[in-house]
């Protein structure tokens, strides 16, 4: 059985919008994939729900869809992505919207049954969410679904069901299926596999590789075997190589054995090997049957933040830091209140801004406390020393 070729256009909420629209116009492909959620993101859905319990998912994708959705059905291209993220019926419901207003007949699945939120065990929790893993996705993959939302799968999985999908693997496929994690642990991260996460990203230009042309968003080619080749669309910027998809594999790993929902991937039996440019082989992966339990995200309300800055600049910088906050904490009430300062600065800048640094404050506190509109810091100029009229 030929590869399926499954390219990413998301690595979170708020990436760039035109991604998926590049992927579909940079050459061929059998899936497009997209991930939008990460724990913070799950605390900010929360808090959407909170003020619309309607909302719930990454609104940003439909974004995405609106101005791609027909060129997708028009060339096959079918669509998974973890942009449902408390609310996968909901996003779901809102692209067959989409597809109706633009007159297309599009079938539309949604997998459900990581939010925990009604199980009792986390009664005080805005979120809890079990990740998931792939075979939901392929089920409605293999049900005639041309777009799947989920809601919090495992980063990987997004790409290891449409994999499912395609070769027929069971469960007990160990191999298979940890070849395909490790491919969608790689190209997930949006351009991180192109050298976004990449230390040594001058090396990538010294073979004439435009600097000024945005990342290229990466592609995985998985083999029935479960070996893959990560590459990117002709003529985008950035690179595969060996080291940049080596940094991306090394990226949120703790061990050797990768725990995921749908095996446990033995990561210290990877092969890599460079076929040519910007085509790397992943081979050799092996896989072990996957944890009894499910790795869960829990976020609660802790309270409230708040924050200032304050621009300080030349001499004395310590000394000017130690006056502001002498000035602004006996006006505090907050349970907790930290300060911190962004520097070095200068001390012979050229400009004002190269001799500058910020003091950050930021009070924390279960209570909403309304801070004042007018600043209790009084100040009648920023002479230094400080003189009576300026205490």
């Amino acid at each position: 059985m030929s590869a399926v070729r499954i390219g990413n256009c998301s690595g979170f909420y708020g990436d760039r919008l035109s991604a998926l629209r590049e992927q579909l116009d940079g050459g061929e492909l059998d899936v497009i994939t997209g991930d939008y959620l990460a724990e913070l993101t799950m605390l900010i859905l929360g808090k959407d729900t909170m003020r619309d319990p309607e909302l719930g998912y990454a609104r940003t994708f439909l974004r995405q869809l609106e101005e791609s959705l027909g060129t997708a059905v028009e060339r096959g291209v079918r669509i998974v992505t973890n942009a449902g993220g408390l609310n996968p019926a909901g996003m779901a419901a809102k692209v067959r919207e989409l597809a109706s207003g633009l007159g297309l007949d599009v079938a539309v699945a949604h997998v459900e049954g990581d939010d925990l939120r009604g199980s009792g065990l986390y009664d005080d929790a805005l979120t809890a969410n079990a990740y998931l893993g792939g075979f939901g996705i392929a089920a409605a993959l293999a049900g005639g679904a041309d777009v799947v939302v989920t809601g919090r799968v495992t980063d990987a999985s997004v790409v290891v069901g449409p994999a499912i999908a395609h070769h027929g693997w069971t469960p007990a496929d160990h191999d298979q299926l940890a070849g395909a994690v490790v491919a969608g642990h790689v190209i997930e991260c949006g351009t991180q596999a192109t050298g976004g996460n990449f230390s040594g990203f001058r090396r990538l230009f010294r073979d004439g590789r435009p600097m000024g042309r945005p990342l290229g968003f990466p592609i995985a080619e998985i083999n029935a075997d479960g070996s893959s080749i990560i590459t990117k669309h002709a003529e985008t910027g950035g690179a595969v190589t060996l080291d940049t998809v080596t940094a991306q594999l090394l990226y949120e790993i703790q061990s050797t054995r990768y725990l995921n929902p749908d095996v446990t991937t033995r990561l210290d039996s990877i092969r890599l090997r460079e076929i040519s440019r910007d085509r790397i082989e992943i081979a050799g992966v092996t896989g072990a049957p996957p944890p009894r339990r499910l790795k869960v995200a829990v976020n609660t309300l802790g309270g409230f933040r708040n924050a200032c800055e304050f621009v300080l600049t030349g001499l004395d910088i310590e000394a000017k830091a130690d006056w502001v906050r002498g000035q602004l904490e006996p006006h505090l009430r907050a349970a907790e209140v930290s300060w911190s300062l962004a520097g070095p600065h200068g001390l012979d800048a050229e400009t004002e801004e190269g001799a500058s640094v910020l003091l950050r404050c930021t009070v924390k506190d279960p209570r909403r406390i309304r801070w004042a509109r007018r600043s209790p810091v009084r100040w009648s100029s920023w002479r230094w020393p400080p003189t009576p009229a300026s205490r």
